[in-house]
């Protein structure tokens, strides 16, 4: 859970709601807390979601599932919990 109190995702609206849809979780309805805080500046999260999206679309010798690993072991190596 995030230290930051950030706005239910359900209940964004504006430009938020419409961005909403890029970046949920169709599984379980909800956006995962790294990027529901940003629901505090939608420019921060249009930011972080194309970063991600570059990321993980700029190698076409790795399959998505090998890049998500390398970020996997990334995070664990710099003690991100995330």
């Amino acid at each position: 859970m995030a230290w930051i109190e950030i706005p239910d995702d359900r209940k964004w609206d504006g430009e938020l709601a419409e961005y909403r849809a890029q970046v949920v979780d169709r599984e379980h309805d909800r956006v995962d807390n790294i990027l529901a805080v940003h629901g505090l500046d939608i420019g921060s999260l249009k930011a972080h979601q194309t970063l991600y999206a570059q990321a993980m679309r700029s190698t076409k010798t790795l399959r998505k599932v090998d890049r998500e690993m390398i970020a996997l072991v990334v995070s664990i190596a710099n003690d991100c919990h995330y």
